[in-house]
C-alpha cells in the first residue's frame, strides 16, 4: 500500500513537470507573436497614416485640376467666339478681294483692248502715208496714247501759221483715222524751237511769241480737220506749248528743226475710264 502511494505520488510530480514545461514554451510563442503583430499593426498604421496623406493630395490635385479645366475651357469658348467673328470678318475680307480682283481684271481687258485698238489705228495710219511723208511723220504709241507728230515744214506756210497746200493729203488720211475712231479725243499741241519769234514779219502781226506761235498752228490745224474733213469740234482741242516740251535739244539746227511740230495726240475719251473708276468696288466699313 505504501508503495502503491508512492508510486501515484511520483507519477503526480511527473506530470505537473511535464505541464509546467509545457506552459513556458507556449508563453515563450505567444510573447513572440505578441511582439509580430505589434510590429505588423505599426506598420500598417503607418502605411495607413501615409494612404491618407495620399488620399489628400490626390484630392488636392484634382480640385486643382478641376480649377484649370475649368479656366482652359472659357479660354477655349472665348476662343472660339474670336474665331467665329474671325471667320466672319476674312469671309468679307475675301468677298472684297474678289471683287478688287474682278475689277482689276476688268481694267486689264479694258487696258489691253485700248492697246489692241491703238496699234490697229497706229498700223492703219502708217500704211495709209507715203514713204515721202513717214520722212516727216512719226507715229508712237506711249502708254495707251498714240502720238502723230508732224514736222512744220510740212503743214504751214514759211514762218506763218496758216496751212499749205503740201498739208492736204496728209491731213486728210489722219481725218480718216480720227472719224474711224469715234471713241477717240484728239488733241492737236503746237511745239516750236527757242528761237524767238520774227514780229516785225507780216505774217507775225499781233503774234507775242512762241507760245502765240504754237497756239495758232494748233488751231489753225484744228480748223483745217473740221472745215476740209467734217471732223466733229466737240472731239478736238488745240494748245501750244511754245519751246517748253523740247524732244532735242536747240543747240543744234537739226535738234531745233525736231522741236519745232505739231503733235496730234489721240486717247481713249476720258469718262471711258472715269466710269470704270466709278465702278471700283467700295471699300467695307466692317473691320
Amino acid at each position: 500500500m505504501k508503495k502503491t502511494n508512492i508510486a501515484i505520488v511520483a507519477l503526480l510530480a511527473s506530470t505537473m513537470l511535464v505541464s509546467s514545461c509545457a506552459s513556458k514554451k507556449d508563453l515563450v510563442n505567444c510573447q513572440t507573436e505578441n511582439r509580430e503583430l505589434t510590429a505588423n499593426y505599426q506598420d500598417a498604421k503607418e502605411k495607413l497614416a501615409a494612404s491618407q496623406a495620399r488620399v489628400s493630395s490626390l484630392e488636392d490635385q484634382l480640385a486643382q485640376a478641376k480649377k484649370d479645366y475649368a479656366s482652359l475651357q472659357g479660354s477655349l469658348d472665348k476662343s472660339l467666339n474670336n474665331a467665329n467673328a474671325n471667320n466672319i470678318n476674312i469671309s468679307k475680307l475675301v468677298d472684297q478681294i474678289n471683287e478688287s480682283n474682278q475689277y482689276i481684271r476688268h481694267l486689264v481687258e479694258v487696258k489691253s483692248k485700248s492697246d489692241s485698238l491703238n496699234m490697229v489705228l497706229t498700223n492703219n495710219l502708217t500704211r495709209s502715208l507715203s514713204k515721202e511723208e513717214m520722212k516727216e511723220v512719226d507715229v508712237q504709241v506711249l502708254k495707251g496714247v498714240v502720238y502723230i507728230s508732224l514736222a512744220d515744214n510740212m503743214l504751214y506756210k514759211s514762218g506763218s501759221y496758216e496751212i499749205n497746200d503740201r498739208a492736204q493729203e496728209t491731213l486728210s488720211k489722219i481725218a480718216k483715222i480720227i472719224t474711224d475712231y469715234k471713241d477717240y479725243d484728239v488733241l492737236i499741241e503746237g511745239n516750236t524751237d527757242n528761237v524767238p519769234v520774227n514780229t516785225a514779219a507780216p505774217s507775225m502781226k499781233n503774234i507775242r511769241n512762241n507760245w502765240d506761235l504754237s497756239a495758232l498752228r494748233a488751231s489753225s490745224v484744228v480748223q483745217y480737220l473740221i472745215d476740209h474733213f467734217g471732223v466733229a469740234p466737240k472731239r478736238l482741242t488745240a494748245g501750244g506749248r511754245g519751246e517748253y516740251n523740247p524732244v532735242a535739244s536747240n543747240d543744234t539746227e537739226l535738234g531745233k528743226q525736231r522741236n519745232r511740230r505739231t503733235q496730234i495726240i489721240i486717247t481713249p475719251k476720258l469718262d471711258q475710264f472715269m466710269d470704270l473708276i466709278d465702278k471700283a468696288p467700295e471699300e467695307s466699313n466692317n473691320k
